[in-house]
């Protein structure tokens, strides 16, 4: 959704917010250490994540001060500063009450603002958060100091660069679009100097006594496996406060929107309606492309990480630039593999060849596997059988060769394109064997 960036005044500093959605209920969103209420739909997973709030939701999100687009500050705010800006943007916003989630960081202080001001939260979400960060002897679950110094010196050093994928968001350590944007999107949040003093604010936060005292209905979802903050935080919020329902989800991801978004969007939707919206979804008719660079293992061990990644980023931009051309469109990304979908099989064929041509100017060699069939359409998604054998028919095509289904074959009989016979073929986990063919010439 295109959203309009606002100013609210919170004493002397005006705070960026945007309001999206026409939910029955409003839910402000608190954000983990740095933000950009602009920059983060730019990531089709987080748009996504945040499209969804909005199925039921007026979605109120902000930049805290020092950050994004929010007005920079000469002193380290405090919580008390923080819950002044929260009140802000809900005034401007014209929210008297609110579903208010804290994200990460921003968990403590949507627990301390749902505390103090409980007319007007309706009730807390809070994601992969924590009420202490610090280890102490009372409080075992956090990091010690010491570790916490030698993060944000990492930090310092390496901001501006993709830095704390592997913490942040592990399972996307090779998605060269993902780590593009999470370098511009900490660029756009914060100077390394404002990302520095914002966690060094975390050795002063404790919220734990103010946690018996929240009274409203509380929600803690958090990933089992979150490689930035254990899951012990997670139980021990909601051990101590009164009536919390807490809700583990199977990943090692720290960002909810790459963690497991449609459950943990599912799971906060029952918890303030009652019911979980179903997603419409549409059945359409798709030629599915599946391709990926041979040999890319050894490949990467032999040139480096750093090269590496470089040399893949040309690769997705040689080939993003081809699907454009092609009116293909791009539906994932995993590691060199890349999964694009087009509603003419023609175009497909042709897109593919001009791809697994135009790589070897990079010193790479492609492979590609295509079939059209009925897909099942969610969002920006598609999923299905026809996805599957795709996947599967790649597994079997040659160096620089294109592999078909017969379905693919029949369906552009007439024009010049030219195949080769490859014979049945099982595909792992599809039923019956598949007759498949190489393109010799489009």
């Amino acid at each position: 959704m295109a959203a309009k960036t606002k100013y609210a005044k919170s004493g002397d500093v005006h705070i960026a917010y945007q309001v999206v959605g026409h939910g029955n209920l409003d839910l402000v969103v608190v954000p983990g250490f740095v933000s950009h209420v602009e920059y983060i739909w730019e990531e089709p997973r987080a748009a996504r994540f945040l499209n969804g709030l909005t199925d039921f939701a007026r979605l109120i999100l902000f930049d805290k001060r020092g950050t994004g687009l929010s007005d920079r500050v000469g002193t380290v705010p405090t919580l008390e500063d923080r819950m002044d800006d929260v009140r802000a943007v809900m005034d401007a916003a014209g929210s008297s009450q609110a579903v208010v989630m804290g994200i990460s960081e921003g968990g403590p202080l949507a627990l301390l603002f749902g505390a103090t001001y409980p007319q007007r939260t309706a009730a807390l979400i809070i994601y992969g958060s924590f009420a202490r960060a610090i280890r102490t002897a009372d409080y075992p679950h956090g990091i010690s100091e010491q570790e916490l110094s030698t993060f944000i010196d990492h930090l310092e050093r390496h901001w501006g660069g993709p830095w704390g994928v592997r913490h942040w968001a592990p399972s996307l350590q090779g998605d060269i679009a993902f780590r593009n944007w999470w370098a511009a999107f900490l660029r756009l949040a914060a100077s390394p100097g404002a990302a520095a003093t914002t966690l060094k604010m975390l050795m002063e936060i404790d919220v734990r006594h103010i946690l018996p005292a929240i009274q409203i209905p509380t929600l803690v979802v958090h990933a089992s496996r979150d490689r930035m903050l254990s899951i012990a935080h997670a139980h021990y919020l909601a051990d101590h406060i009164p009536g919390a329902k807490l809700v583990e989800v199977d990943s090692e991801d720290h960002f909810p929107f790459i963690a497991a978004p449609d459950l943990i969007v599912g799971e906060i939707e029952e918890f303030l309606t009652g019911a979980r919206h179903e997603k419409e979804s549409d059945r359409v008719l798709a030629t599915i492309l599946f391709c990926d660079i041979v040999d890319s293992t050894n490949m990467a061990a032999a040139k480096g990480d750093r090269i590496w990644r470089d040399l893949l980023e040309q690769y997705y931009q040689l080939v993003r630039k081809e699907l454009s051309l092609f009116r293909g469109m791009e539906i994932d990304t995993a590691g060199d593999g890349l999964l694009a979908a087009f509603d003419g099989p023609a175009r497909a064929i042709r897109c593919a060849r001009q791809c697994a041509a135009k790589v070897h100017t990079l010193g790479l060699r492609l492979r590609a596997g295509l079939h059209t069939g009925e897909c099942e359409r969610i969002g920006d998604k598609l999923s299905g059988i026809a996805v599957h054998i795709g996947a599967r028919i790649v597994q079997h095509a040659q160096p620089d060769e294109v592999l078909v289904s017969g379905t693919v074959r029949d369906l552009v009989v007439g024009s010049t394109i030219q195949f080769e016979n490859r014979g049945k073929h099982i595909l792992k986990g599809v039923p019956q064997e598949w007759q498949l063919f190489a393109v010799t010439s489009a």
